[in-house]
């Protein structure tokens, strides 16, 4: 049965498509140093010749900083994740979505140290141990800033009616082109008839 859970939130795979090999900062800095569209590309990534790397003493290569619902006329519903600590309160603090509503993702996070390519995110959303919904938003390719990154993901309608309104358990993660989970967590959240 856990290895069916597992298979579920997996990322899709295309077939016939192979992660470039995987370069340090200091290759990607090198690499064909005088071909001007290949500049481009890397400064699209942030990689310059001074590249912020990260603090020593912290080896993660993705930090998520916060992830956050946004609803129109609303505060943003915000849910640290920049520690494990963090991350392991989302569960006890579930938040409520009013039935109907149009709301979108957005996610604020940090690369350092090394280039992410494929940046995932993956939420698998369960109701009474049903799976009801599977999420796959594409992040992209980042090199590392010192300055957060924010992605807006594209807009949702929650769901509406009486047989929908309820309680919600989700799990999310943030995973890369090199199969690297970066963050898991698990959370829940009620869909009600009123804010």
């Amino acid at each position: 049965m856990a290895d069916q859970h597992q298979d579920e939130f997996a990322p899709t795979q295309t077939p016939g498509y192979k992660p470039g090999e995987k370069k340090t900062l200091e290759e990607y800095q090198n690499l064909d140093a005088q071909d001007e569209s290949l500049a481009k590309w890397k400064e699209s990534l942030g990689i310059k010749g001074d590249a912020a790397t990260g603090p020593a003493d912290d080896p993660r290569r993705v930090v998520i900083e916060n992830i956050a619902l946004e609803v129109a006329g609303r505060p943003d519903v915000v849910v640290d994740l920049s520690t494990k600590e963090a991350a392991n309160e989302a569960r006890k603090n579930p938040f409520t979505i009013k039935e109907g509503v149009e709301y979108r993702m957005k996610v604020k996070f940090r690369v350092q140290h090394e280039v992410v390519s494929g940046l995932r995110y993956l939420q698998l959303v369960k109701r009474k141990g049903i799976t009801v919904d599977k999420t796959e938003e594409m992040i992209g390719s980042y090199g590392p800033s010192p300055d957060a990154y924010e992605k807006k993901f594209q807009p949702e309608e929650a769901p509406s009616g009486l047989w929908l309104r309820g309680h919600y358990e989700a799990k999310s993660k943030f995973v890369d082109d090199d199969g690297v989970t970066h963050i898991q967590w698990d959370w829940s959240f009620d869909i009600t008839k009123d804010w």
